[in-house]
């Protein structure tokens, strides 16, 4: 495998990992600076994306010819075939006609499904940092090519193979290629051996697996399928996509309904053949009656229902990664949400300041730098007092966000880039004239903040002053400190001040306040903070903050809805205890009498008693990511349905065991993403709320179609075979019965895919995992009114014969009663539990346009001399519609008629027979 790159001649792949750094930018024309604009363009055109093959496409026009591969097309193609070797020509031409626009039918339903699914594949395409023309900047992984610089960190998932040119405690998880499950450490180091494998080459790293600690600057040196995970792609057959565990069931389904429908038309052709038909006509009638009622256009529908509703739920920020999330949305019963900008703006303020003995608050919002510093009515100047001052100090300078500016139409919007709570602090430093800390202080070293120690700490130099600034969790600071500036000067920091300062700190936490301990340590020099086995000890202490993320306006609507749905809420935060059912009583997710539970309250239970007390906390506080997924498994083994959100790498197990995984669009590292099978694309609560609405949506609507395509069905068989028993006529030409499903069973079946979710769906319980398709008494609606169609279609049909005489004249009715009767049951099909006078009939205007459509098909069959005569039909008059309508109506209005008046004696019965 080799590549060629622009400025070089073509090299054979070399063995990155044991040559030198020099070498490395020598053989790929590259250096730190990373690739030109004008390379990059050279680069793909010669190495392609950076993607891997995706295998042998089928073509449209294979696509195409698959919709006349069914078996039952083959038998009625043969039978067509015969048909015209009989003289029968206008038969023959016509059902090949009708053949064909089912396969185009088809053909745009399985088109449009791929191209909705290749949209959703795009949207999740991921995003790589890269260094090109000397600018870090961010790029869709497909577009590296060799040479490239591309910048790694915690979360990342590799997005080409690379050498290591710089890393910080880096660390790579390769069980992908390797097998090796525990992460292995990556540094530079040139390594001797020259055929080393994949595992012991400590300063490369490869396309698809993933950064599960610290940074990393890597040369890329292969992209695409000369990767190494390319070369295992390249040995690999394509696999196809699973099914869904609901197309799995209407698999079976519709394998059983196919011999069901087998079984009952050969009785069909043999009752008939007794009779004295014809073996022909009862041989071509009954292929023509097995083609229509299978319902082979049930698979295609369902992919198109849960494309089409992915890409709603796209519209509404909700990302599918894995499709049967979209039918296990409707089955959940607990929300597990992060607080921090899921719930809340992710737009932290600092309001509340402790500092020098006295309280003080800011004014302002947002990320505006615009506010005063306030002692009770009056202005304060933060630079005249020294702990507060310092207090800024720290803040802006133990500090790695920026504030970006940017010029709209409505004035000047100010954003984060960065950490929020980072974010608020720097707006506190610039609030108070401190506008640039580089300016000030020298930063020389950073010892970052992690989940364990809840601090960060950064070297500065200042003139002759050297300094560890540190913020971090109030109370570990606290206990880190042995000292407080008071009045301007540095005091030892007995009890009775440390109990002064926790107070404080409960006090902000009780107002939903989400505090930061602030403190330093002075060094003689350099040097000598360097060599400090502990520059976290010994403290003096400065001060607190206290800041706020505003809840989302949306997410007091999306919890009561979500609650209104059956749904708890159960907010898991870092957050201190107080805090936490501060805001969730705010957001009215903590009811009386809920419980809260600590991190360290969950290291002291067993999984038993977690449990046992699981279904009573709403409110988690100060956990880590690793109890979210003892928390899932115990709300799993309590049979709930469980939606947990996450957005960090230790989060990633517990969005993999939940039921329904979510991970942040904005803030997630791939980790989690990988891990999901929802990504949200703006971190907003209300849109969980919003998937499951549109996932039970997405699934009443399959259930909608299923029950309308399986009565029509039952309806054709039902007219056909009882007329075979009582020795009838054929009261429908095959051609009749194969059009009655052309145009019943395509535009509207679709149409019902896209249907509005019910008004009430929301107010309905989760539904039960276990649930079959046909619970709730729906094979009792498919066959009462499948029965019904049929029977009142017979009744015209034996009544036209009876009183006209002509045999066509009844097939023209009963061709017009069938179909008919199925247009109006779509409508009826539109609401579950309600009928067809539960829902607005305007409410889905697809569908009125798909029956329209339609009834003109129809129509013309009748209407168009040269067709009627194709199909056997003769116009009907006035007198003619007013009987087919009326006996139409009759299974749609007489059973909601009988429903309603049920209901009505009944009001607080259940409304789900018949």
């Amino acid at each position: 495998m080799r590549q060629v790159h622009e400025g070089v001649a073509p090299v054979e792949q070399q063995n990155w990992h044991a040559i030198s750094e020099a070498d490395c930018f020598a053989a790929l024309d590259s250096g730190m600076a990373g690739l030109s604009s004008a390379q990059v363009d050279a680069r793909r055109k010669e190495c392609g994306l950076n993607q891997l093959s995706e295998g042998h496409k089928v073509s449209l026009l294979t696509v195409f010819l698959n919709q006349f591969r069914d078996f039952m097309i083959i038998v009625l193609l043969a039978a067509t075939l015969i048909s015209g070797l009989l003289g029968e020509y206008t038969d023959a031409i016509t059902i090949i006609l009708i053949i064909f626009l089912n396969g185009v039918l088809g053909f745009v339903q399985e088109v449009r499904a791929e191209k909705s699914l290749s949209a959703l594949k795009e949207l999740t395409a991921p995003v790589a940092r890269v260094r090109r023309n000397g600018q870090v900047t961010n790029v869709p992984a497909k577009e590296l090519v060799p040479g490239d610089i591309i910048l790694l960190e915690d979360g990342d998932r590799v997005p080409a193979d690379g050498r290591i040119l710089k890393a910080s405690v880096f660390y790579v998880e390769e069980s992908a290629l390797t097998g090796e499950s525990v992460p292995s450490s990556k540094d530079p180091t040139i390594l001797t051996e020259v055929d080393s494998n994949l595992g012991d080459r400590k300063n490369m790293v490869y396309m698809g697996t993933m950064v599960s600690r610290g940074k990393a600057e890597v040369l890329v040196t292969a992209t695409g399928m000369a990767t190494e995970m390319g070369k295992i792609a390249d040995l690999m057959q394509q696999s196809e996509e699973s099914l869904t565990p609901l197309q799995q069931r209407l698999d079976q389904l519709g394998k059983t309904l196919v011999w069901l429908s087998l079984g009952l038309t050969v009785l069909v052709v043999i009752a008939g053949v007794l009779h004295g038909h014809q073996v022909y006509e009862m041989f071509l009638a009954g292929v023509s009656l097995a083609v229509a009622a299978i319902p082979e256009g049930l698979p295609a529908i369902v992919t198109i229902a849960l494309a089409l509703g992915v890409q709603r739920m796209i519209k509404r920020n909700a990302i599918v990664r894995k499709l049967p999330s979209v039918e296990t949305l409707g089955c959940a019963t607990v929300i597990c949400s992060d607080k921090t900008g899921t719930l809340t703006q992710n737009r932290m303020t600092v309001q509340r300041i402790f500092a020098d003995g006295s309280w003080l608050s800011v004014t302002g919002t947002g990320y505006d730098p615009v506010g005063e510093f306030m002692m009770g009515e009056h202005v304060v100047d933060p630079n005249r007092r020294a702990a507060l001052k310092s207090l800024i100090d720290i803040a802006g300078t133990c500090n790695n966000a920026m504030i970006l500016q940017n010029e709209t139409e409505n004035g000047t919007v100010y954003a984060v880039q960065g950490d929020p709570t980072e974010g608020a602090l720097l707006v506190l430093a610039k609030k108070a004239g401190f506008d640039d800390p580089d300016a000030v202080y020298q930063r020389i070293e950073e010892l970052p903040f992690d989940s364990e120690r809840k601090l960060m700490s950064v070297l500065v130099k200042s003139g002759d002053d050297v300094f560890v600034f540190v913020k971090g969790a109030p109370d570990v600071l606290l206990d880190r400190s042995n000292r407080i500036l008071l009045n301007g000067r540095e005091e030892t920091l007995g009890q009775t001040t440390r109990k002064t300062i926790q107070v404080a700190n409960q006090e902000m936490a009780s107002q939903a306040l989400r505090n930061l301990g602030f403190g330093y340590r002075r060094f003689k020099s350099v040097d000598s903070a360097k060599r400090a086995p502990d520059w976290e000890s010994e403290l003096v202490f400065v001060g607190l903050c206290g800041m706020i993320d505003p809840p989302r306006d949306e997410a007091f609507d999306a919890i009561q809805i979500a609650r209104d749905a059956g749904i708890r809420t159960v907010m898991i935060t870092g957050d201190h205890q107080i805090t936490a059912k501060a805001i969730a009583t705010n957001l009215s997710i903590l009811p009386d009498g809920g419980r809260v539970v600590t991190g360290a309250e969950l290291d002291k239970m067993s999984d038993a008693e977690l449990e046992s007390l699981v279904e009573d906390v709403y409110v988690y506080a100060r956990v880590t990511p690793e109890h979210k997924l003892r928390i899932v498994r115990a709300l799993q083994a309590r049979s709930h349905v469980v939606a947990m959100t996450g957005d960090g790498v230790n989060d990633a197990p517990a969005i993999k065991q939940a039921d329904i995984g979510i991970a942040m669009g904005q803030s997630g590292t791939d980790v989690a993403k990988e891990a999901s099978s929802l990504v949200l694309a703006d971190d907003n609560f209300a849109t969980i709320v919003a998937a499951v609405e549109e996932g039970r949506g997405i699934y009443d609507n399959i259930k909608k179609f299923i029950r309308y395509l399986l009565a029509s069905n039952v309806g054709e068989i039902v007219t056909m075979f009882f007329a075979m028993l009582a020795g009838l006529a054929l009261p429908l030409a095959p051609i009749q019965i194969l059009w009655v499903n052309l145009v019943t069973d395509g535009l509207p079946a679709i149409a019902l895919g896209i249907d509005p979710p019910e008004n009430d769906i929301m107010k309905r319980q989760p539904r039960n995992v276990r649930e079959g398709i046909f619970a709730k008494g729906m094979s009792t609606k498919i066959l009462s009114r499948g029965i019904l169609i049929g029977l009142v279609t017979l009744a015209v049909f034996i009544w036209s014969l009876r009183t006209n005489g002509t045999l066509a004249h009844a097939q023209t009715m009963a061709y017009a009663t069938l179909t008919m009767a199925q247009l109006i049951l779509v409508f009826d099909c539109r609401s579950l539990e309600g009928g067809i006078m539960k829902r607005n009939i305007f409410g889905n205007m697809w569908l009125i346009l798909a029956v329209l459509s339609s009834v003109v098909l129809f129509l013309m069959t009748i209407y168009v001399p040269k067709i009627a005569l194709a199909f056997r039909t003769i116009p009907l008059g006035i007198a003619d519609w007013a009987i087919v309508l009326v006996m139409a109506a009759i299974p749609t209005f007489a059973l909601s008629l009988r429903r309603a008046s049920r209901n009505a004696l009944r009001p607080k019965a259940s409304t789900r027979e018949a």
